[in-house]
């Protein structure tokens, strides 16, 4: 894994020479402090809503992140040729897949700690006191579900020819997921077969990342805690999409020609 971690090391300097972070932080930050100073006939509850803005902020901030990011990874090692001097060296392709995963994961792990970090202290400044475990959950299965999504965008790399249709396609994919996903089996429910049966293969073979997503829920509305055993259940099923992924990505990248 020394490898591995060595191209994830390059993925996440270049975090650091490109804008996109600083410009959506930046983004987020100004249109959060706007709404957070906004008094609506002195309604306390007002809270409730600069939070649902500030962490769907944070969901859409995030995936421009994890998308782009990994979306340029392989394409723009043969644009610049250093995909064939890397893998000259003893690095191996799935190495190198790995490597690329695990940088654009660490790359959104960095960027969502700033992202609620700035969140938390802005609900505190309003609440008057700290939910950290509640952070603390909703943060890492968003991380997790980043991971799903930035294996997806890492086998689209490989399958479709351009990072910008690439990237089209696994926002397509993630928006339609995130809007839809959990209700297609309800869908399914009003449907005539075959197409019944159709919709509900989709529905138990997509990642339901939006489960995580609604996570937001727990703190826009205070709610208790989730058992974290089921916190940890569903960050196994999202790790095994991960892996699913990962693993599609690698067996595609050996096949691929590199010329």
């Amino acid at each position: 894994m020394r490898n591995a971690f060595a191209v994830a090391g390059i993925v996440i300097k270049e975090l650091y020479r490109r804008k996109d972070f600083y410009v959506l932080f930046i983004l987020t930050i100004v249109i959060c402090l706007i709404m957070g100073s906004i008094n609506v006939f002195n309604d306390r509850d007002i809270i409730r809503y600069v939070k649902e803005i500030c962490l769907l902020l944070i969901w859409v901030s995030s995936l421009i992140i994890a998308i782009t990011t990994t979306a340029r990874q392989i394409p723009a090692e043969k644009e610049q040729r250093t995909l064939l001097p890397l893998l000259a060296k003893p690095l191996s392709r799935t190495q190198l897949i790995i490597g690329k995963f695990l940088g654009c994961w660490a790359v959104c792990g960095l960027a969502l700690i700033c992202f609620y970090a700035f969140f938390c202290v802005l609900a505190a400044s309003r609440e008057h006191h700290w939910h950290l475990l509640n952070y603390a959950q909703a943060a890492f299965l968003h991380w997790m579900a980043l991971g799903v999504i930035v294996a997806l965008s890492l086998l689209g790399s490989l399958v479709f020819a351009a990072p910008s249709s690439n990237s089209t396609i696994c926002f397509a994919i993630v928006a339609t997921i995130l809007c839809i996903g959990r209700y297609l089996d309800k869908i399914a429910l009003g449907m005539q077969e075959p197409g019944r049966s159709i919709v509900y293969a989709i529905y138990y073979a997509i990642p339901h990342v939006e489960w995580s997503f609604g996570m937001r829920n727990l703190i826009i509305h205070d709610w208790p805690l989730v058992e974290w055993k089921f916190v940890g259940l569903l960050g196994l099923y999202l790790l095994a999409y991960m892996a699913f992924f990962l693993a599609a990505a690698c067996l595609v990248f050996r096949r691929k020609a590199l010329n």
